[in-house]
């Protein structure tokens, strides 16, 4: 294989949005959602991204009736054709259960359509039911994507590529086309707590989109020095592995507006897709409170909040983005909107001024996280 090292953002700290597309009913109206208005509502709340500043909207992938997206390349292409800056990305491409040669061509294609803002977050997927759904095996989760991705970065790499692996048919000096407008599709691989994940991503020079959704953020710092870890043990400068945080969360003007608007919704989420309807518990407005307390990573609060969360986590992982889900469990547009306008009006600004103002940004450089991050997520 090739160098595949990308090098990490250039233009200094990066903030961005993601959905899933998750159709819920709304817990305070009672109003159904449909897939055709989520679809809707996903290409609006990237088009105000992308005019608000921001730098980057992702789009999941399921496979799922109560999820709306399961092509995230088509939707991407029409965010692409309203939008003008903002880079496109997965988030995320499930891999294993996909084809690679097809994920590249759908990307780079992607690519041409938006004029080289096109990117690809892959991972193993915390939901299974596309293996069934396209014909794997679940016993085959492991070695599918480590193969799968090795042949991503190869074909990533060049313009015809021989290739032989265990789970698809070899490649005989195969073009793949078209290419990307850019030289490579900046790749990252999406990792939640698994270890191996982390050090495959630093083996390979791919960058770490890391899942950070509830609890004490301290947790995850092992996971991010596995992966820098594995990629200077493979020749790889600490400028080469940028990690992005992602995180759910919620901005209002004032913390208790966000946590009383934001309560019912997480909630919501919370009981139909994080295992409280399998546990038959509701989150309760106290276990809520906790979760989003300033020692807890979910971004719950005032744009000051949110800023003082960002930079607490950076002390610990000295990440260059973050990337926030806001519209989960039934959340209305318009409440997405604000949160959207916020962190592109107030947080942002705020947290590269102080950034800008630290020498260890300039640097690359982090610090030891604040001793006052001890309390564990309830869930």
């Amino acid at each position: 294989m090739g160098d595949f090292t990308q090098k990490a953002p250039q233009a200094g700290f990066e903030f961005g949005i993601y959905t899933l597309g998750d159709i819920c009913r709304d817990p305070v109206t009672g109003r159904a959602a449909t897939a055709g208005t989520r679809m809707k509502e996903i290409v609006a709340a990237a088009k105000l991204a992308d005019d608000a500043g921001l730098d980057l909207f992702g789009v999941g992938e399921h496979h799922r009736l109560d999820f709306a997206v399961s092509s995230p390349p088509v939707v991407l292409a029409a965010i692409a054709s309203v939008t003008s800056r903002i880079r496109l990305t997965s988030a995320t491409t499930v891999l294993g259960t996909s084809d690679p040669v097809r994920v590249f061509e759908d990307f780079a294609t992607l690519d041409l359509l938006s004029e080289g803002r096109a990117e690809l977050i892959a991972g193993r997927g915390a939901y299974v039911e596309s293996f069934p759904l396209f014909g794997y095996e679940l016993a085959d989760y492991k070695e599918l994507f480590y193969e799968k991705m090795n042949l991503l970065l190869e074909l990533n790499e060049k313009e015809r590529v021989t290739w032989s692996g265990s789970k698809r048919t070899p490649l005989l000096d195969a073009e793949i086309a078209p290419r990307p407008l850019q030289r490579r599709l900046p790749l990252w691989i999406g990792v939640g707590g698994t270890p191996a994940s982390a050090e495959l991503a630093g083996e390979l020079g791919a960058g770490m989109a890391l899942a950070i959704l509830g609890g004490d953020p301290a947790r995850f710092k092992p996971l991010v020095d596995a992966y820098r870890a594995a990629g200077m043990a493979a020749g790889r400068g600490r400028a080469e592995l940028p990690v992005a945080i992602t995180s759910h969360g919620y901005i209002a003007e004032t913390s208790r507006q966000a946590r009383e608007e934001y309560y019912p919704y997480y909630a919501n989420y919370v009981y139909r897709f994080m295992g409280g309807a399998t546990r038959g518990e509701r989150l309760s407005k106290e276990q809520f409170e906790r979760l989003a307390s300033p020692v807890n990573a979910l971004a719950v609060g005032s744009p000051e909040e949110i800023v003082e969360k960002i930079l607490a986590q950076h002390e610990l992982f000295g990440h260059s983005r973050f990337i926030a889900q806001f519209d989960i469990g039934g959340v209305p547009f318009s409440k997405v909107a604000a949160s959207i306008e916020l962190l592109a009006a107030k947080v942002a600004p705020a947290v590269r001024k102080a950034l800008g103002s630290r020498q260890d940004f300039a640097a690359g450089k982090s610090g030891d996280f604040d001793e006052r991050i001890v309390a564990e997520s309830p869930l």
